[in-house]
């Protein structure tokens, strides 16, 4: 298994079509603030479906925080466009279809030998930093304690 790209790193940019089939950029969304970059490995999945389920069901609270969230997967955005807009995904969901995985693997997140993404979880900051990391490997899920050190990264005194 690789290893993620490690807090401290400057955080690869890229520019990305969303579900909609929109261009969306890291230094775009990074101009507005701190980003939440979730790696999953393939839509209509339980585990996958639970993790963005979860960010959806509070959203809330991290748009509180500041943060904008970002799914990022290998499949094209047609089959984002379906599974997205059935289980009321509001954030990008972002197709890393072509090159297959390359942002993924910027990342360190790419598991070439599956072909899908890791699950890695980032916060980049407005400044390009990688301010959290974590990855977890094939058949494990985050924990909402990976979601709560995420958000706790933005805070200085964590």
């Amino acid at each position: 298994m690789t290893a993620p790209i490690p807090v401290g790193a400057l955080a690869p940019d890229f520019v990305l079509r969303d579900q909609n089939n929109q261009e969306v950029g890291l230094a775009a969304l990074r101009a507005q603030g701190p980003v939440l970059l979730v790696f999953f490995p393939l839509a209509f999945t339980g585990t996958c479906e639970g993790e963005l389920g979860y960010l959806r069901d509070n959203l809330p609270q991290f748009e509180a925080a500041g943060l904008s969230i970002v799914g990022l997967s290998v499949g094209p955005p047609p089959t984002h466009k379906v599974w997205s807009s059935a289980q009321g995904f509001l954030f990008p969901i972002l197709a890393d279809f072509w090159p297959h995985g390359g942002v993924a693997a910027e990342y360190g997140v790419f598991d070439a030998e599956r072909g899908i993404p890791n699950r890695g979880t980032f916060v980049v900051d407005a400044d390009g930093t990688v301010v959290f990391s974590a990855m977890v490997g094939p058949g494990e899920a985050r924990t909402e304690e990976t979601w709560a050190a995420a958000l706790a990264a933005l805070t200085p005194d964590s």
